[in-house]
């Protein structure tokens, strides 16, 4: 655990975002910080069908989640591609406390989960819209 924020992370986040990243059994992940255990563990998985949509729906309004999203797209070239952003969801209504633990405790777990390749730090719906996750994943 991390000296700063005291913060374990659940093996099941690790397994699953494998899972995500080379068998793409997920289309996205969303990890939340159980306070009375101190550790991260997985609150819901999204199945590749799943789009973006139901990612952002599934992220509550009002407290601080991390999630990982698999976005496919296809370039100007017309390459299909994807790349797997990292979330910071951080809604203003959050209460302090909980912004604080998440935020103190993000690198620590990003750190775990190797192969994001975009990171997005979100306090509300607009800073995560699909066209800002297009415009960040080229």
């Amino acid at each position: 655990a991390n000296a700063a924020s005291g913060m374990a992370v659940h093996d099941e986040c690790k397994l699953r975002f494998l899972e995500l990243k080379a068998k793409r059994t997920y289309r996205f992940i969303i990890f939340k910080i159980e306070d009375k255990q101190k550790q991260v563990v997985v609150e819901k998985v999204g199945d590749p069908a799943q789009g973006y949509e139901d990612f952002t729906a599934s992220l509550p309004a009002n407290e601080c989640r991390y999630a990982v999203y698999d976005f496919d797209f296809v370039t100007a070239e017309n390459c299909q591609k994807s790349r797997i952003f990292f979330i910071a969801w951080s809604p203003d209504t959050s209460r302090i406390r909980n912004k604080m633990i998440y935020a103190s405790s993000k690198d620590r777990f990003k750190r775990e989960l190797d192969g994001i390749q975009v990171e997005l730090q979100a306090t509300d719906p607009t800073e995560m819209d699909l066209d800002v996750i297009k415009s960040r994943a080229n």
